[in-house]
């Protein structure tokens, strides 16, 4: 996840979507989905403004650990591995590009 995070912090959120639709790796549909949800977020709060006049930029990301799922699976001569599934809580901040010169 962390890897994919890297690639669209500071990005514009258009070339962050289309980073995210043509990247290979299985955490960059959920990035994308995260992000989708974030501009409409922003749009729900900012109603007079549009998108692509704002120049959002993802301003934050942060990925930290989440719940860990802890699981046996069977080995041999009777003993059992430990899997441990792990998860990840993900932080997005979007942000007019003007809001964030400002500061």
């Amino acid at each position: 996840m962390r890897l994919v995070v890297d690639l669209i912090r500071g990005q514009r959120v258009e070339n962050a979507l289309y980073i995210l639709k043509h990247s290979s790796k299985e955490a960059a549909a959920r990035v994308e989905k995260l992000l989708l949800s974030a501009i409409k977020n922003w749009e729900a709060k900012n109603e007079g403004k549009s998108v692509e006049e704002s120049e959002l930029i993802v301003k934050e990301v942060s990925v930290g650990g989440g719940r860990q799922l802890k699981r046996l699976r069977p080995a041999p001569q009777g003993r059992g591995y430990r899997v441990r599934k792990r998860s990840n809580h993900v932080t997005l901040v979007v942000d007019s590009k003007l809001n964030v010169e400002q500061n």
